[in-house]
């Protein structure tokens, strides 16, 4: 019999509390280059822009010199929200000639615009802090979200209100209200806020579809850059599919990476298709410089979809469980370093590194055993080779599914090991 002796570096807790993200900058690519969430600091209560929506304007479905226009079933019809500061109104004939002067894609733009700026709100947050002997000090941020539902929950990045003691929202025609935190999910940087605020001050967004999403196609950020708010601006999709570094040793996935400038206070704000629907959330920027450089990214409507009814319904995500506290990775798969006790693991026999004690003079000395744990290589016949492989292998599926795990033991021989899933009463911590 051979014996093994792993002794890794680090070991990779597969849980853990979250720390604020706010400010968050990570590295990626290069080192010059970082990752950036997009909070913007703010005077409390105070807008840097006031409210200003733009005036109704008709879409005719007519020609125009140069070209035909869209037909008016391609285009979103605008909607006019409850107590939206509005202009009058102007002739119709008047506003016709004045379209008949703008292209298609002006058309398009202007008709996303009217359509979906009433469902996008500025969040202002306030958190305090002890300095010690100087007391506290108060920090102030900004960012942006969207209207949800009429019932007042509002849709936004957990970095935007991750530790604020106090968050307030300003809806489109500058009504202001106290907002309280309904649930987080901070491994996909998604908050769910309430406020206080009659339906019919409410324009909830329209979903959309991110799984249809191409590369090329046009997309609308909207949101509060630098407290600038009610602010649009255009882009194309770059790519899909990225990853981007979360919270727990975690990757947020299918990720959109956009064009379209964002600078700090989008965070939090919709992304939208060329018919005004939320095809996902501005969360980050690559910058240099910290603002940005053309290199933006938005978390997928799909997993927007998937979340926010059960941050809405539970306060947090109901994830299953493997009952795996943490791991090593080596060159074979991951080393498990410690099971839950009397979790789904330790009960179906899955081993980790054995403590030993050993008394002396001195006092107890513990020293672990690497070689008696078992490697994971596989979950349901996928590779694991990372903690976010096997998160991603167990939270694909249900609390009481069983997923099969490939281990390799200590005498060289490998097992296949049925082990049921629970569910994680840590989930959204």
């Amino acid at each position: 019999m051979q014996t093994r002796n792993y002794v890794p570096e680090n070991h990779r807790p597969l849980s853990a509390t979250p720390p604020r993200v706010a400010g968050w900058l990570l590295g990626i690519l290069l080192a010059p280059l970082t990752l950036t969430t997009l909070p913007a600091p703010t005077a409390w209560g105070q807008a840097a822009s006031g409210f200003a929506p733009a005036p109704k304007i008709l879409l005719p479905n007519q020609p125009v010199p140069g070209g035909q226009a869209p037909p008016a079933a391609e285009l979103p019809a605008p909607v006019e929200g409850p107590g939206s500061r509005l202009a009058p109104a102007q002739p119709a004939a008047y506003v016709d000639e004045e379209l008949a002067e703008l292209t298609p894609e002006e058309r398009i733009n202007i008709a996303v615009y009217e359509k979906a700026h009433l469902s996008v709100v500025h969040i202002e947050t306030r958190t305090v802090q002890s300095n010690g002997f100087f007391g506290a000090a108060e920090n102030e941020g900004s960012g942006s979200g969207s209207v949800w539902d009429a019932r007042g929950h509002i849709l936004t990045n957990y970095h935007v209100v991750a530790g604020a003691q106090q968050l307030l929202v300003t809806l489109h025609d500058g009504q202001q209200f106290e907002a309280t935190l309904v649930g987080a999910d901070p491994p996909n940087d998604i908050a769910v806020l309430r406020i206080e605020a009659p339906p019919e001050a409410l324009s909830p967004v329209e979903p959309g579809r991110s799984e249809r999403l191409r590369v090329g196609q046009r997309v609308f950020a909207l949101g509060s850059p630098l407290g600038l708010e009610q602010t649009m601006t255009v882009g194309i999709v770059s790519s899909l599919n990225r990853t981007l570094p979360s919270q727990g040793h975690r990757l947020m996935k299918s990720i959109i990476q956009i064009d379209a400038p964002l600078n700090r206070g989008n965070s939090g704000g919709p992304l939208l298709d060329s018919r005004g629907r939320l095809i996902g959330m501005n969360t980050a920027i690559a910058s240099r410089v910290g603002e940005s450089s053309g290199i933006g990214f938005a978390i997928p409507s799909a997993t927007i979809s998937r979340i926010v009814p059960q941050l809405i319904r539970f306060g947090r995500i109901n994830r299953p469980s493997i009952g795996i506290e943490a791991v090593a990775e080596v060159e074979q798969g991951l080393l498990i370093v410690e099971t839950v006790p009397e979790g789904p693991a330790e009960k179906a026999g899955l081993q980790g590194v054995r403590v030993v004690r050993r008394r002396t003079v001195f006092g107890d000395i513990l020293r672990r055993d690497y070689s008696t744990a078992d490697i994971m290589t596989h979950v349901d016949g996928v590779p694991v080779n990372t903690v976010d492989d096997l998160l991603s292998a167990v939270e694909s599926k249900q609390a009481g599914d069983v997923v099969r795990v490939t281990v390799e033991r200590s005498d060289q021989t490998s097992a296949i090991i049925p082990v049921r899933l629970t569910s994680d009463r840590r989930s959204g911590e």
